[in-house]
């Protein structure tokens, strides 16, 4: 419990701020977080580099190794994990692929009181994939059966009670490779009701034409929360929610705030502008971002709601002193008093 919020936010402890709101960042082992949340000397000789490929250039990178997520969740309640996006956990033949392989180790460092929010493989939740320098159609798409044997168990078996989400992300699509709203909600109705029953997903759709009542209608009738992300082609989050009749879907009540890319910048572009991801880069920071983040985690409060807001270093630079600067903000909107801070 934290008396005074912001304070304890100067100190980069986001844990326990409000027992409906969840702070946490899109992914972690960053080495520009050395000093934030991470201490240099428990890793001293424990850290690799990389190399990110990113559009046509490379950007060298520290990484440190995954035991630090112990103490990464001295410092925030949730955690979004994005490698899975990548790859399915187990082959159609049951065999570990790499991510299995690095979530179980994951697994193995979690804390009891770790919450995980895990993005389902894009091979399920993409309409269209791209190979090379071309998108086809991706034959499994919202495929029940894959994701029940190639993810959802695997997954299950390895977090347990730690995963808090699965947020399924589909693709941008541009004008010509829209699908009919009713037709996606015709499959994603289908899918959804071949799936396990489980009220942790949660859709993130990133064309907003697919933003609509046929679809809307689908997450309600099936506990389906709709993901709230800051994002280069989105309309700003709240506005997002406006157009769901200012509902929320998810069957247990949880509200995932995805920030992720200033609006109308390109992947490519925040990365490069973000990267080392060690300081705040003031002119990317636009107004929306926290603004309609403050809004929807008061919104969601008022209704019951636990809000889990996920902060993304290309957002701004650096998802530590994002978070902070949110902190600042919730405090002013009257979330934050340090009467109601509790432990969940």
């Amino acid at each position: 419990m934290h008396a005074d919020p912001v304070e304890a936010a100067s100190r980069f402890l986001f844990r326990d701020l409000h027992p409906q709101l969840l702070l946490g960042t899109a992914s972690d082992r960053y080495g520009g977080w050395i000093g934030q949340i991470y201490t240099a000397s428990r890793y001293e000789g424990r850290m690799s580099q990389r190399v990110q490929r990113v559009g046509s250039q490379s950007f060298p990178s520290v990484v440190l190794p995954i035991d630090s997520v112990r103490e990464y969740f001295k410092h925030f309640s949730v955690l979004e994990l994005d490698f899975t996006f990548y790859s399915l956990l187990l082959t159609p033949e049951g065999i570990p692929t790499e991510s299995h392989r690095t979530l179980s180790r994951y697994a193995r460092e979690l804390p009891r009181e770790a919450r995980v929010v895990l993005k389902v493989p894009q091979r399920i939740c993409a309409f269209r994939l791209w190979t090379g320098k071309e998108a086809s159609e991706n034959p499994n798409f919202l495929d029940p059966e894959l994701f029940r044997k190639g993810f959802y168990e695997p997954a299950v078996e390895l977090l347990g009670e730690r995963l808090a989400a699965f947020v399924f992300e589909q693709e941008y699509h541009r004008k010509a490779d829209r699908m009919n709203p009713r037709f996606l909600a015709d499959r994603l109705e289908a899918f959804f009701r071949a799936v396990p029953e489980d009220p942790r997903y949660h859709l993130e759709l990133r064309t907003e034409s697919y933003l609509c009542e046929p679809i809307f209608r689908v997450l309600a009738d099936h506990g389906v929360g709709q993901v709230l992300s800051h994002w280069t082609w989105l309309p700003p989050p709240l506005r997002q929610w406006q157009r769901s009749g200012r509902r929320f879907f998810n069957k247990s009540r949880l509200v995932v705030v995805r920030l992720l890319t200033p609006r109308g910048m390109r992947y490519e572009e925040a990365y490069a502008r973000a990267h080392p991801f060690d300081r705040l880069i003031e002119d990317m920071i636009q107004p929306s971002l926290f603004r309609d983040t403050a809004e929807l985690v008061v919104r969601g409060i008022e209704q019951n709601q636990t809000v889990c807001v996920i902060v993304n270093n290309r957002a701004g630079g650096n998802a530590p002193l994002l978070s902070r600067q949110l902190v600042m903000v919730l405090r002013e909107r009257s979330v934050l008093t340090g009467r109601e801070a509790g432990t969940r």
